[in-house]
């Protein structure tokens, strides 16, 4: 089994749910759900690691705040 973190954004273009694993390249898909875009994502993941565990170029860590006067 094999977990990992999704960055999900709204696309205030299309209302879509894009979404992108953090240092994964071609991890990324989007969906009008989040469940669509779960199970995009899931199907997009699988398909990548057909060809082996992949190098990943990044480690997610989290978010912050930032606030600017």
């Amino acid at each position: 089994m094999h977990i990992y973190t999704a960055v999900v954004e709204r696309c205030q273009d299309t209302c879509l749910y894009v979404g992108h694993v953090p240092g994964f390249p071609g991890a990324h898909s989007q969906g009008e759900t989040l469940e669509e875009l779960n199970d995009n994502l899931r199907e997009v993941i699988a398909l990548l690691l057909d060809g082996g565990e992949p190098n990943l170029e990044s480690e997610y860590v989290g978010t912050q705040t930032v606030v600017v006067a």
